[in-house]
């Protein structure tokens, strides 16, 4: 299957035999996934065809252009752009045929265990404990600024199985049940007045060994799948010129000429022509995928992405001057996703300000850019070699 044109055809019967207009949404979603219409570069029985990942784009403007309903990508990110790739990669038969079908239909929710109180920007030096019990595994510990875990029914999940090993190889990833007992999520209220974010508190959860991904201590490699694809999933998302942040600024520019300076002008260029820049550099790194799996190089992306939005966001503001310092809403609230377009100055700027620690902070993705993509020596490390149960914390 490599073939657009017989790709094309394929997408028309299947529209012939489920017209959007009388077929209930998740119904259709579900028979797109079968006919292996929802990622074609994914293998048959999967949601795929494997088709090259560039013919995807055949498949979606034949369904754009026929009203077909979409899977609300935003609200399901974590799942389609982390938790689907590594498990594709690295899970059982029976994990991908569990799995996948409703992750891709929306029908569950995902979410990321990885972050901790005590091993932020260092990932590697998590303290949450996974010991083994026959055939489970319990977990106890903390997770923090964790997306969507409030709607989540599955977690990736990274948790140290042998504290004698240094701590990048002592680490093994799990797929847990957000749902089993010993499971706690509680609202992480951010600048923005929102709890978009959770702390997860894991205590006595028994994990399956059916549910390890991936060898037991090989944890580190498993998640650096997902680490690479959450970068591109975050800093390379597709989007039009002058879409995004910079756009509702330009709108503003052009819409409201009695708000122009000099000044602000010259910052608008420059930012509109990187806005431009990081867009076709996305371009070019979504076609790199289709070689294979994303590498470093969205390290770059994400952390391009990041800066971005909040000079963007910075500009915004003080370029609607007392207006800007307005803010629509401090209700307490647990949202399904973030929208950076659909609300006001005020959030973009205060909500850009999480840009440079999720998924990531922007120190951690300048290392990797500097030693993985421009090849410079790497920063001494004195714990390499030290199991991870005597580092000082």
């Amino acid at each position: 299957m490599t073939d657009a044109a017989e790709l094309r055809r394929r997408t028309q019967e299947f529209l012939a035999a489920y017209p959007p207009a009388g077929t209930a949404r998740l119904d259709f979603l579900r028979a797109r996934f079968d006919a292996g219409l929802a990622w074609v570069h994914f293998p048959e029985g999967l949601g795929g065809l494997g088709a090259p990942r560039s013919l995807q784009a055949v498949v979606d403007a034949e369904l754009a252009a026929a009203g077909a309903p979409d899977n609300d990508p935003r609200r399901i990110g974590i799942g389609l752009g982390m938790a689907a790739p590594t498990i594709l990669r690295y899970g059982t038969e029976e994990q991908k045929h569990r799995l996948l079908r409703p992750l891709w239909t929306g029908e569950e929710v995902w979410c990321q265990l990885f972050s901790e109180p005590g091993a932020g920007s260092d990932l590697a030096a998590l303290g949450t404990r996974a010991v083994r019990d026959g055939d489970d595994w319990v977990v106890n510990g903390q997770k923090v600024w964790t997306s969507s875990a409030h709607l989540a029914r599955w977690a990736i999940l990274i948790a140290r199985t042998d504290p004698d090993l240094p701590k990048h190889r002592g680490i093994t990833y799990f797929l847990c049940d957000m749902t089993d007992p010993g499971v706690e999520v509680r609202p992480l209220r951010q600048i923005t007045g929102e709890a978009e974010f959770n702390e997860v508190f894991l205590t006595d959860v028994r994990i399956p060994d059916s549910l390890r991904l991936g060898e037991v201590g090989d944890g580190w490699r498993v998640a650096q799948t997902t680490l690479n694809n959450e970068r591109v999933a975050i800093g390379g998302t597709p989007v039009p010129r002058e879409g995004g942040m910079i756009g509702k600024v330009a709108a503003t520019w052009r819409e409201r000429p009695g708000l122009r300076t000099h000044d602000l002008h010259q910052r608008l260029l420059g930012l509109w022509v990187e806005a431009e820049v990081a867009r076709l550099t996305g371009v070019r790194l979504r076609q790199q995928l289709v070689a294979g799996q994303p590498g470093p190089e969205g390290a770059g992306m994400k952390l391009g992405f990041a800066r971005l939005n909040q000079e963007i966001s910075g500009l915004e503001v003080e370029l609607l001057g007392e207006e800007g310092l307005l803010y629509d809403d401090w209700t307490m609230r647990r949202p399904e996703l973030v929208d950076f377009t659909g609300r006001d100055a005020g959030y973009r700027y205060l909500r850009s300000k999480g840009n440079s620690i999720e998924g990531g902070t922007s120190e951690i993705l300048l290392n990797i850019v500097a030693e993985r993509v421009l090849g410079l020596p790497a920063e001494p490390r004195t714990d390499k070699d030290v199991a991870w149960k005597d580092l000082a914390r």
